[in-house]
């Protein structure tokens, strides 16, 4: 009769608890299968869906590579060398964005770099990412063999199917290598931050640009800077609402602009020189170098700006299926670039003494010209979101990754995955693009700054491509090899041109990456350095358990979440703050919350909860894993969340011990591993129905152990993740309760203690939930050298004290948080 009421109080609490997972699990529900019915549908198949998904990416992925037109030429032709007579410098330069657009865009991101995607991601994080998980490379800290196992962190060919190339022992081998693959990771993120400033201002000063055949040159000159600066002014002022309320626009607008350059292009072939054609043969590149030597060489840092953009189509892989971003730039985009770069080159092969400067305005028709300057306007202001948004993303995943100081993340749409808004950000962004617009004034300075900025993007691209080749793909070196010196000699024949503009631009690039690079490597070692010293320190568990009122030291009700970075051990600011606030709380958990190598980790697998010693002691240990594109949770929901999975591994855990000793387990024999840390396991949820059963499944695969209750009132998952060694086998078992009068009396007092521990919680959480953090200072150690000493003492801890606190980035409430002081010595 006691187990019957047993079971029906263990099924409501099974039923209240999933009432609240349901809601609060319906919106990743919601947005895992927006982020991921891209890839869904490409399987499917389905053609028509395809086409739809490729309309929609031309206004995320194609709006700054599609309006490059309006000062690839402008640029080229600004000073270096000069349209002649002969059409050989103009026909020079067409053939020159031809082969570009051809070799770089179509061939190495379509055909090569996009198939590299990091379970459907893309950017130099992903690629990053890959690396690290097919080599050991990584300098992220707490990392552990449980999450090998999560299932987005699969591997293309596992390592025991293929011997470990000569590549990869070497660069697992060297330390150094494995710092100057994250400088070169680093330098690319920067690069792509230093193109958010410059993009913007460019492709908004070149479309407000086309002012200047409508209207005097005095009058111009005082029109164009404020306009621009009006219009970058209400970009980000808007950026806080999210794109998700207008993002239906985008694609209309560029599709709009595509269709417009292309019919200029045509009607310029037709009406000026239908033989341009011609100058689309190699034979024209080596003519123009031949005749302009120097000048021309120099002028490649203008012509390299026609594939700028071009990354977006890897950054973005996320947000579309590979099929939708090769179908639209391959039928779409590429060839209405081509007939729009023909038909400006048609038109000023017959005009070699304009009135203006080479422009794109002068090529189109007096008739048409008001209507193409604002949907040029509104082309380039669709172009620069799409970077803004892409630089919140990236300075989001380096924060992720422990590479940037922490900012305030807002997600600006509850549906739509990645829609996020950094306030910093934004408005650091908005200064230096007005800055950038007043101070240049000319297309000619910011074509040279973006097109240093995106060449050295795609040279890292270039370089972590090439091991991705060999480390993941399993191909020969000499692939690789062949991939590298192929387009690094053509990217670094645009970058060494674009460094010779570095007093006329180019310096701009270089001093925001130099500068930003120097923050996030202070703020990457400095948090590596604190993660050292928390493990030197760590107190042993003993010390925990010997806790009692012997030692004055008492247990108050409530909840505790003690955050660190470690995964095992007691951190050393717990120690200080029993030391200095002789009590702690009923219900003790150490919360580790950690960044995983992969975009996403599934609900399901997120929270990795253990014991802290024996059941009585009421301790646990819970690690929650992100990816680095992952939506962390709010406090509240967090919280929710946290307790709920702590419930559901307290009900495994006795349900285990169960297992394991069926006849007699009495609360001692059930503390027999207090003298160290139990076993973790994943807790999460899933739903599935079924007979209530038992069974164990058994492979050769790396240790694990999965448990599903198959109730329909308490639908779990559990997996137990034991230390990976030679010969580890996978064993899944299910089982429910069977209600059967004739049980043991050790299970039945096996059920009350497992009731008293679930009351125990539930009263804790009642009473409130405290969160304890560490407020930490850094310093030196005697006899630190100056470099360190001026990165630590001054850098990290101007750093730490302007920006936002761990606090802050968790969302905890004032009246929750306790803050404990620590000084760190490193």
């Amino acid at each position: 009769m006691r187990h019957a009421f047993y079971l029906l109080y263990l099924r409501q609490l099974n039923w209240v608890h999933w009432q609240e997972t349901l809601a609060e699990n319906r919106s990743i529900i919601i947005m895992d299968l927006e982020y991921s019915k891209f890839s869904d549908a490409s399987k499917k198949g389905s053609w028509k869906t395809a086409l739809l998904f490729a309309y929609q990416s031309l206004g995320v992925v194609y709006g700054d590579l599609s309006t490059s037109p309006l000062y690839v030429y402008k640029s080229t032709f600004a000073e270096d060398i000069q349209h002649s007579e002969s059409n050989e410098e103009i026909f020079g330069v067409l053939s020159f964005v031809f082969w570009t657009l051809t070799l770089v865009p179509l061939f190495k991101y379509v055909f090569v770099v996009l198939r590299a995607d990091d379970n459907g991601e893309g950017g130099t994080f992903a690629l990053y990412s890959l690396i690290c998980r097919h080599a050991n490379v990584s300098l992220l800290p707490n990392r552990q063999v449980a999450d090998e196992a999560v299932s987005t962190y699969k591997l293309e060919h596992p390592p025991e199917k293929r011997s470990s190339s000569r590549v990869k022992v070497y660069l697992e081998k060297h330390k150094v290598l494995h710092t100057a693959l994250l400088i070169l990771v680093l330098l690319g993120t920067c690069m792509v931050i230093g193109d958010g400033v410059l993009t913007p201002a460019i492709s908004v000063f070149s479309a407000v640009s086309g002012l200047e055949l409508s209207m005097s040159k005095e009058h111009h000159q005082y029109a164009v800077i404020p306009i621009t600066c009006f219009i970058l002014v209400c970009l980000f002022a808007l950026q806080h609402y999210g794109t998700h309320r207008v993002g239906f626009l985008f694609a209309p607008v560029v599709l709009t602009w595509l269709l417009c350059i292309s019919a200029l292009g045509l009607y310029n072939m037709i009406h000026w020189n239908p033989h341009v054609y011609k100058a689309l043969s190699p034979y024209y590149m080596f003519k123009f170098l031949k005749k302009t030597k120097k000048g021309g060489w120099m002028s490649l840092g203008g012509i390299l700006l026609c594939i700028t953009g071009s990354e977006a189509m890897f950054a973005d892989l996320g947000h579309f299926s590979y099929a939708a971003i090769q179908t639209a730039f391959t039928f779409l985009v590429y060839p209405a670039l081509i007939l729009a770069y023909m038909g400006q080159a048609a038109y000023l092969s017959q005009h070699h003494h304009t009135s203006y400067h080479i422009s794109f305005y002068v090529s189109v028709p007096e008739s048409v010209r008001w209507p193409v300057l604002v949907i040029a306007i509104l082309a380039s202001v669709v172009g620069s979101q799409a970077i803004i948004s892409g630089t919140f993303s990236i300075i989001n995943q380096s924060q992720s990754l422990g590479c940037f100081p922490r900012v305030k993340v807002i997600h600006t749409s509850d549906k739509i995955h990645g829609q996020i808004y950094i306030p910093e950000i934004n408005w650091v962004l908005m200064i230096l693009c007005i800055t950038v617009t007043i101070g240049f004034r000319d297309t000619k300075h910011m074509g040279n700054a973006s097109g240093l900025a995106v060449m050295t993007v795609m040279l890292v691209t270039t370089c972590l491509m090439s091991l991705v080749i060999i480390l993941c793909w399993n191909k020969p070196p000499a692939v690789a090899l062949s991939f590298l010196l192929f387009f690094g000699s053509i990217e670094l024949l645009y970058f060494s041109a674009s460094l010779t503009k570095f007093t006329e631009g180019a310096w701009l690039p270089i001093l925001l990456a130099l500068f930003l690079m120097t923050i996030m490597f202070v703020w990457h070692y400095a948090t590596i350095k604190k993660y050292e010293f928390d493990l030197h320190n760590k107190v042993s568990l003993e010390w925990l358990l010997a806790l009692g009122p012997s030692l004055g030291v008492a247990r108050v009700p409530g909840i505790g979440l003690v955050f660190t970075d470690l995964t095992s051990g007691i951190p050393a600011n717990f120690s200080r703050f029993v030391t200095n606030l002789p009590a702690y709380h009923r219900i003790l958990v150490f919360v580790c919350v950690k960044s995983v190598p992969v975009p996403f980790v599934p609900p399901a697998e997120r929270y990795l909860v253990g014991r802290v010693g024996p059941a009585a002691h009421r301790s646990y240990r819970c690690i929650v894993r992100y990816g680095y594109r992952d939506v962390h949770q709010d406090i509240d929901s967090f919280e929710t969340e946290l307790v709920a999975r702590l419930a559901d591994f307290i009900r495994y855990d006795w349900h285990r011990s169960q297992h394991t000793s069926p006849y007699a387990e009495d609360d001692a024999s059930h503390s027999n591993e207090s003298s160290s840390e139990r076993r973790l396991a994943v807790i999460g949820t899933v739903t599935f129905s079924g007979t209530p059963g038992y069974g164990i499944e058994e492979s050769v695969e790396p240790a694990s152990v999965s448990i599903g209750f198959s109730t329909v009132e308490s639908v779990t998952d559990v997996i137990e993740m034991q230390a990976v060694g030679a010969g580890a086998v996978e064993r899944r078992v299910r089982f429910a309760i069977d209600d059967d009068d004739s049980e043991s009396d050790g299970q039945t007092k096996m059920y009350v203690q497992l009731e008293e521990e679930l009351r125990d919680l539930m009263t804790a959480q009642e009473a409130g939930t405290a969160f304890i953090l560490g407020h930490t200072h850094v310093e030196t150690k005697q006899g630190s050298s100056i470099l360190k000493r001026l990165a630590i003492n001054f850098g990290y801890n101007f750093l730490r004290r302007n920006c936002r606190g761990p606090d802050v980035a968790l969302k905890v409430p004032p009246i929750s948080l306790l803050e404990v002081g620590m000084v760190y010595v490193v």
